[in-house]
């Protein structure tokens, strides 16, 4: 069988004689009397549409305007009657396919432009479902980067992790060689986050502050700090030696991409406000608040933990000496809030 025909006239012996030629040629043709059938019948499966122009009820331009609407994309060629090429240029200027005197008297000729416009239909057909067999290869290749990139992220969160595990392991099974450094990243990270939830900080640079506290003083692990045990106050060599472990913290952070803030935290959480801390010299705003909140919890473990050269300070004690030097070594602000935090039942509680 051929393609699919509708033809529409309203007089018997035009529309008998039409789909008897399409007939003729194996086409599946239906064929009614008007524009309002042709609305009724009209669907995806017809190939062409022949329509004369003259016709009651609905003529042939109001209905190819309602084809145009429903961007049915089916070729239509007019029948006019002799005399009547004006309606011709107007169904072309409305998008019809081709047209064809009536009656049809080169049957050839009639059956060549009905082949014509098939084969426009089929070419539509087929550009129709290239694109969509092309949007949905293109929508299938998006679903399936996405996956990828799914599991990417989840692959390089679980390297993150895997690589922050194995850091802090290193780290707390080098604190705990010491009985004077024993539990100190733990209790700074503590304090450190308890200031960071009392000033309010957004939840990423939370995730941040808890990292690069946990290593703050990895740089540690690299360097003999044996001098640390020895009686007595430590050489100025020695403190030389111990004043590296920030910079040496930093290159070992520094091929961690996903850790970039936190390097820098760590470099430069002996820095002072006021310029004179190590190792570089940088001072106020050049601090991140998040180093300037690590110095101060750092500071305050350390007065408050013994040490084999010095006793340790009270909790009352060792504020009153961050505020001593609020302006010059700790921000002021953060101090004040410190303060506030560790003279807490809670926060007490808590350490």
């Amino acid at each position: 069988m051929g393609s699919r025909i509708l033809i529409a006239d309203d007089d018997d012996l035009v529309r008998s004689a039409v789909k008897k030629i399409l007939t003729m040629f194996d086409h599946d043709v239906v064929a009614v009397s008007s524009g309002r059938e042709v609305v009724d019948q009209v669907s995806d499966e017809y190939d062409v549409i022949v329509l004369d122009i003259n016709m009651p009820d609905m003529d042939g331009f109001e209905t190819l305007e309602f084809l145009n609407k429903k961007n049915l994309d089916i070729p239509v060629l007019f029948l006019t009657g002799a005399g009547s090429m004006d309606y011709a240029v107007k169904a072309i200027n409305l998008g019809a396919y081709d047209f064809m005197t009536k009656p049809i008297e080169d049957i050839e000729l009639f059956h060549v432009k009905v082949r014509r416009a098939i084969e426009k239909r089929t070419f539509i057909r087929h550009e129709k479902l290239y694109k969509q067999n092309l949007e949905s290869e293109v929508l299938d290749k998006t679903k399936e980067l996405a996956q990828k990139n799914i599991l990417l992220e989840q692959y390089s969160e679980h390297l993150e992790k895997a690589t922050v595990q194995i850091m802090s392991s290193l780290q707390a099974a080098m604190e705990e060689k010491d009985e004077y450094t024993a539990g100190h990243t733990r209790r700074v990270t503590e304090l450190a986050m308890l200031l960071g939830e009392a000033i309010t900080l957004p939840e990423q640079d939370k995730v941040v502050l808890r990292r690069a506290s946990e290593f703050h003083d990895i740089g540690k692990l690299v360097i003999d700090l044996s001098c640390i045990q020895k009686p007595g106050k430590l050489t100025a060599e020695e403190w030389e030696l111990i004043k590296k472990h920030p910079e040496v913290g930093a290159n070992i952070v520094e091929p961690l991409k996903f850790m970039e803030r936190e390097c820098n935290i760590i470099r430069h959480h002996h820095e002072k406000i006021d310029g004179t801390g190590y190792p570089d010299g940088i001072g106020g705003d050049e601090l991140d608040l998040l180093t300037r909140i690590i110095t101060v919890a750092d500071s305050f473990d350390a007065m408050t933990s013994r040490r084999n050269y010095r006793r340790n300070l009270s909790t009352v004690d060792a504020v009153a000496e961050l505020r001593r030097c609020a302006g010059s070594q700790f921000d002021t602000e953060l101090v004040e809030a410190f303060a506030g935090v560790i003279f807490s039942a809670d926060a007490l509680y808590k350490l």
